[in-house]
Formats: structure tokens, C-alpha cells, sequence
């Protein structure tokens, strides 16, 4: 039994997400243990360092996966993307000790979050994008993130109900930029994340930007540890889980 790790690359635009779901083959885990199982013969199943929802995108998604195959990395490497759709690429396998776990071995995640901020649209990028006409002010949306940085209980950030697992997380750092086609990167690096949790982050943040909110809503929305006092969920287009870091 070997342990490989896989580095994946995916447009989530037309999947139902990362999981694998009963009643549905159209989700990124489910198709590449498709061709796994192809490949050797066996049931397989993989593990993914991040579950990301339906229609988020990934540039660097990482996965683990033990399997009983006389395949080398780099056969495994051409069999997946030679039978994988065009929109999922499998960018690197390699062999790795026993015990890597993608999920439990992870040290931070980076997501970030697009948005086109101009009056017109671009067809080439409306797929991994949010438009938004109206011009927002960076140095508020600055402002309004500085409040979640760090170590706190993000309850009000997430849909999850749960009273067994904790809500804590560290956010290590929000960066914010805007560049000369007007495209806004948001970059969040973190210890982990809720389900939702940057979507909804993005939501407070971008009506910030539009001048709805005040910057000091994103504080009071967080001390209040209450999901009813969400203002939202931003689009999950925009949304792309950006690299995985490990020890």
C-alpha cells in the first residue's frame, strides 16, 4: 500500500463541490476517484485538504490517496489527465511517507476572492468573478477586515449550527489590492475556515465598500456570535482556494 499525494487544479463552476455526494457524480472528488478506480481496479477513496462548495474554483488543491497499484507517479500523473475532464487537472503526483494526511497535516489554506469592480463586464473572466459597478472604497473594506484578524470565534461567519466542534479560528492575514483593470484580490490566509465563512466575510466587507455599512459592522457582527446577524453570502464564483501549506 503506497501513499501519493495529489496537487489539483480545478474551474468548480459546473460541480456541485469538492465532496463526494450520493446522488450526484458531479463533484471534483467523485471524478477523480472515478479514474482512480479505473486505473487500479478498486473501490478508492481520496482525501482532500479543503471541501469546497459548489462553484468554487481552485488553483491548488492537495489530496492524498492509498493505493495497492504497481503504477509509478508519474504513470498515475498521465492516466488521470489523460481521462479526467478538461476543467479538473491534476498538476503533480508524488509517493510520500505513510503518514501524510492532506487534511490533518495542513498548517494554513489561502483562499482568495475576485471581484471586477467596473461598470462593463469581461466575458473571459465571468466565470471566476464577481462584478460589481459600483466603485468600492478599498481603505474601508481595509478598515472593516483589520476587525477579524486573529484568533476569534466565527460563529456569526458561518451556516453550520454545531455544538460539539469549536468555531474558533485564527485568520493570520487579509490582504486587499486593487490593480489597473480594476480587478480587487481579497487574500485570506488562515489556520482553517466554517463552512461559508469567507463568502460571508465578503459579503460585510464588500457592503462596506459600497458605503452600506460602516467598517466597525465586521466587529460587531463577529463579537456577536450570532449566524442570524450575517448580513449575507457573497458569490461563490469568486472564490478560489489559492494553495495549501504544509511543515
Amino acid at each position: 500500500m503506497k501513499n501519493y499525494k495529489l496537487e489539483i487544479s480545478y474551474d468548480g463552476s459546473k460541480y456541485r463541490g469538492w465532496q463526494r455526494l450520493g446522488n450526484t457524480p458531479e463533484t471534483i472528488q467523485g471524478k477523480i476517484e472515478t479514474v482512480l478506480s479505473k486505473m487500479t481496479g478498486e473501490k478508492v477513496e481520496i482525501i482532500g485538504a479543503s471541501r469546497t462548495d459548489a462553484g468554487v474554483h481552485a488553483k491548488m488543491q492537495v489530496a492524498n490517496v492509498k493505493l495497492n497499484t504497481n503504477h509509478t507517479s508519474e504513470s498515475m500523473y498521465i492516466y488521470l489527465n489523460e481521462y479526467l475532464p478538461e476543467d479538473i487537472c491534476v498538476t503533480l503526483v508524488t509517493e510520500v511517507d505513510d503518514r501524510f494526511h492532506a487534511r490533518y497535516n495542513v498548517v494554513s489554506k489561502i483562499y482568495e476572492y475576485k471581484v471586477f469592480n467596473s461598470v462593463h463586464g469581461n466575458p473571459f473572466i465571468r466565470k471566476s468573478t464577481y462584478k460589481c459597478e459600483k466603485e468600492l472604497n478599498i481603505e474601508d473594506m481595509k478598515e472593516a477586515a483589520s476587525y477579524l484578524l486573529g484568533e476569534h470565534d466565527f460563529t456569526s461567519f458561518t451556516n453550520v449550527k454545531s455544538k460539539k466542534k469549536s468555531n474558533v479560528r485564527n485568520l493570520m492575514n487579509i490582504t486587499i489590492e486593487k490593480d489597473v483593470n480594476n480587478m480587487i484580490t481579497f487574500e485570506f490566509e488562515g489556520d482553517g475556515f466554517l463552512h461559508n465563512m469567507i463568502r460571508k466575510i465578503m459579503y460585510v466587507i464588500l457592503e462596506v465598500g459600497k458605503g452600506n455599512e460602516r467598517p466597525i459592522v465586521a466587529k460587531e457582527i463577529l463579537e456577536s456570535r450570532n449566524r442570524e446577524n450575517s448580513l449575507g453570502t457573497a458569490l461563490a464564483k469568486g472564490l478560489c482556494l489559492k494553495e495549501i501549506k504544509y511543515n
